[in-house]
């Protein structure tokens, strides 16, 4: 059983930088058609001061967490893990070029089906390079006991 004394621990703090390629590749990825996630110009024109990052691409900027020691800390076997959720909550646009800053902490830690599916509930503070808050991430990581 993964140990609830781990709720409310902070993970290491990370940054990552949204670079433009990435953007484009992921909104192409997630059928996004419109011109302001691709033509830095169409961006530009539409208002805005470079390519905005499409929406849910901090989750996947959220992945270069440097070290997942964490994981093993806590006794997460990755072989047994699933997505169960994710959700996002915006406070202001974020672009290509952009360092972000990724404070995490775990939120929550519970089972169900008697201890068959534990979950482990993460929260993430996002912030830009000038400290402004972009967002806020939720994510839960179930794994699998049986």
């Amino acid at each position: 059983m993964i140990d609830k004394k781990h709720i409310g621990r902070q993970l290491p703090t990370f940054l990552a930088t949204a670079e433009a390629g990435q953007l484009r590749f992921f909104a192409k990825a997630t059928g996004e058609t419109n011109p302001i996630y691709f033509d830095e110009q169409a961006a530009r024109d539409a208002g805005y001061p470079n390519l905005p990052l499409p929406p849910t691409f901090l989750f996947s900027l959220e992945f270069q967490i440097p070290s997942n020691a964490w994981r093993d800390e806590l006794g997460i076997v990755t072989a047994r893990i699933l997505h169960g959720e994710e959700s996002f909550r915006y406070h202001r646009m974020a672009y290509a070029g952009d360092t972000l800053r990724f404070d995490v902490r775990i939120a929550d830690i519970y089972d169900k089906k008697g201890g068959a599916l534990e979950f482990v509930v993460r929260e993430t503070r996002v912030t830009n390079q000038h400290g402004e808050h972009v967002a806020d991430l939720r994510s839960v990581l179930v794994q699998r006991n049986s």
